[in-house]
């Protein structure tokens, strides 16, 4: 890739996202919400087996980190509605879910890069995530770039829903985050020029006001730039 001028937000500093549950505190929460099975069926990760591999991941010393389900199990789609956010309305605090924006239909096809290197795992973690504020004005191709520099891997759309489905508080105003880790690839092998992003509706247009304040799951492009758009990343992976 040519080297590009990375323009950050200088407004900016290095983000300090809330602090995660312990990983098996985090399992429990995928249980509780039904989105990990206690008899599944064949071929589907279960609950023993991700309470166990949790259990795992925090004996080899993990912490700080996020739990990550394979999106074979936990694709984005399934994951939106469970992005709840607690908004305050004149009625009082309500908690919506999280959606997926409209012309958004092929968000599952959101796969990891090709020299992405991601477990050949069901379960694992993600270190030190990072929502990256500090590269806000970045555009993708240029914050991919930013990232290899400081020896960091680009968070993946599932990592990044299940980040804020285990934190909601990862979502601010004005401090959200892209997923340059997934892409989708087209039938001539090049990439769709979509990027996906994770931010908070304004309850505007399409999103309707009865979302304003949800968490949302969208897209952006390849070389523009969001100054409220930072760019998540982890220090590693561990199976």
């Amino acid at each position: 890739m040519a080297e590009t001028s990375l323009r950050t937000d200088p407004t900016t500093t290095a983000s300090a996202p809330p602090d995660l549950p312990p990983l098996t505190d985090q399992a429990e929460r995928l249980v509780d919400l039904g989105l990990v099975p206690t008899d599944p069926a064949d071929g589907t990760l279960d609950a023993a087996t991700l309470r166990r591999r949790a259990a795992d991941l925090t004996g080899s010393g993990a912490p700080g980190a996020l739990l990550v389900v394979h999106p074979r199990h936990l694709p984005p789609s399934a994951l939106a509605p469970h992005l709840l956010r607690t908004v305050r309305t004149r009625g009082g605090e309500v908690e919506r879910p999280g959606f997926v924006v409209e012309d958004m239909t092929d968000v599952d096809a959101f796969a990891p890069v090709p020299d992405l290197d991601l477990p050949d795992a069901d379960v694992w973690a993600v270190l030190a995530p990072d929502r990256g504020d500090d590269l806000a004005n970045a555009s993708p191709e240029e914050a991919v770039v930013a990232l290899a520099a400081r020896s960091r891997t680009p968070l993946t759309l599932g990592e990044g829903a299940q980040w804020v489905l285990q934190s909601p508080g990862v979502l601010e105003p004005g401090r959200c985050f892209m997923t340059i880790g997934s892409r989708v690839r087209r039938a001539d092998g090049s990439d769709d020029a979509r990027t996906p992003a994770l931010w908070i509706s304004g309850g505007t247009g399409r999103d309707g006001a009865g979302r304003r304040g949800a968490a949302k799951i969208g897209w952006c492009w390849w070389r523009n730039r969001h100054t409220w758009l930072g760019f998540a990343s982890a220090a590693a992976r561990r199976a």
